[in-house]
């Protein structure tokens, strides 16, 4: 059934307001394991900003989180990411912590402004050293490098020029793909154009809360559409250059199925132009070569010939962020004259408020099985800011986000056993780090940073990842 048709079922029929509570799959008996495929891919995410620090070190330059970050009142605290975790100069550290709980595989993000300070032009070569240095140090402990190409740090240069709103990016974009994959291609097999193109758009150029802090429709258009077309572009210029060297290709969407606040009718067109927004704006002309029919006409005045056809790249494999679903209702105020509701009652939520709702990713997986050609999928991102505290043992217990972790495994799990072409999970996030505009008083890591030190102390959620990854599966205790 088509989402449209699905959930104005849903809404009819009050659905929305029991979907939070559906129960989680059961566990194995005791003592056993809900295994995992063979081959299954275990490993974490993290992005550049967030935990490399380091913002002037061999020819960075800057860019615009690093101007957000520095404004007065943009992020919490006024934390920035000057030094963020130290990861430019602790990487072999963090490395070895993945290793230890076995992890398989690493996506990492490239710091545009490292490679190409004035974000076009040569290259710097110090800042493609401390990639090489990375990616030997990943393979030299067994885990593949998954490189993401632009994880929202756009060189400020750029930015200077109009960034995600000038047309022109397609080609910088290209350009910089390029430049990176011709330094560690060799090594590194699988490439990720952008992380979640929707998110920069909607709260970087529409929302004006994250960088750059641009305001309004128009401008959300823009973004979108030039991030799909510098996605499209890129795609194909690593295509030609890749044949033979067993490259695959993919990109990272944030997908977040949106239901009517309460499943009422008076909520379900809303809930439908948030979905397009959020989620088809990028997905649609990607895997279908088409904008969401409600998007179409503020998209018109960007579209030129062959847009479509450049965007409508073939990939190896999606990658899929979930946190939860996002519940709508009618706001004039909106951004698309929508905004946030609440959950359906009694249903969990993390320390940043946001709802624990396990079964929207089986929601997820299901309608790219069904509505979108089944694509190899890896879960790019899945993880949970909760407070941490020290147990009488002295070790840092976690188990919220244990909680939540093996319930989104658990309906992962269900889901492939109903046909989804699910390959690989990816936990956000290794390191306590710099989260956005909440800054360091956010945490997602399976790994505790202290912020003055910078020492690490796995929590108890990284030695139970490390049990998941050993077993191929999730344990019953």
């Amino acid at each position: 059934m088509r989402r449209r048709s699905f959930l104005k079922a849903a809404a009819a029929a009050g659905l929305a307001s029991v979907a939070g509570a559906r129960p989680v799959p059961a566990l194995a008996q005791a003592g056993t394991v809900t295994e995992f495929p063979k081959g299954f891919l275990w490993g974490c995410s993290t992005s550049s900003y967030q935990i490399e620090g380091a913002v002037t070190a061999d020819g960075r330059g800057p860019s615009v989180w690093d101007t957000f970050s520095h404004a007065y009142g943009k992020v919490a605290n006024g934390d920035t990411g000057d030094v963020a975790c130290d990861h430019y100069n602790r990487y072999a550290e963090d490395v070895d912590l993945m290793a230890r709980a076995g992890m398989r595989a690493y996506r990492f993000s490239v710091a545009w402004p490292r490679v190409q300070p004035a974000g076009a032009g040569a290259p710097n070569d110090k800042g493609l050293d401390f990639y090489d240095r990375l990616t030997d140090a990943l393979l030299a402990k067994g885990i593949e490098p998954w490189p993401c190409l632009f994880h929202w740090d756009l060189p400020q240069a750029l930015q200077d020029k109009g960034g995600w709103t000038n047309r022109d990016i397609a080609g910088w974009f290209a350009d910089y793909a390029q430049i990176v994959a011709g330094r560690i291609g060799d090594r590194a097999k699988h490439w990720c154009m952008l992380n979640e193109p929707s998110v920069v758009a909607i709260f970087g150029h529409g929302l004006g809360v994250h960088a750059p802090g641009m305001t309004g429709k128009a401008n959300y258009f823009k973004a979108i559409h030039h991030q799909n077309l510098a996605q499209g572009t890129a795609l194909k210029a690593l295509r030609a250059m890749g044949g033979g060297k067993g490259w695959q290709l993919g990109t990272v969407l944030s997908l977040q199925p949106v239901w009517p606040v309460g499943g009422l009718d008076a909520n379900y067109e809303s809930s439908l132009m948030w979905d397009a927004a959020w989620n088809r704006a990028c997905l649609d002309p990607l895997m279908r070569g088409e904008y969401p029919e409600l998007l179409r006409d503020g998209f018109a005045p960007l579209v030129k010939a062959g847009d479509l056809e450049t965007i409508h790249q073939p990939i190896d494999f999606l990658g899929l962020n979930y946190y939860s679903r996002m519940h709508q209702q009618p706001d004039p105020g909106g951004l698309f004259g929508t905004g946030y509701g609440s959950a359906p009652e009694g249903t969990r939520r993390t320390g940043m408020e946001w709802p624990v709702e396990p079964d929207g990713l089986a929601e997820i997986l299901s309608e790219l099985q069904q509505e979108y050609g089944n694509p190899p999928v890896y879960v790019a991102e899945n993880g949970a800011d909760y407070p941490d505290s020290v147990g009488p043992q002295g070790k840092v217990e976690d188990g919220d986000r244990i909680r939540f972790i093996r319930d989104h495994l658990l309906f992962a799990r269900k889901a492939i056993d109903e046909g989804a072409n699910l390959k690989g999970w990816f936990v956000w996030t290794l390191l306590d780090n710099f989260e956005w505009a909440e800054g360091y008083r956010r945490h997602f890591g399976l790994v505790q940073v202290d912020r003055q030190t910078m020492t690490r102390t796995p929590k108890a959620s990284y030695h139970w990842y490390a049990d998941v990854i050993r077993k191929n599966g999730v344990p019953s205790v």
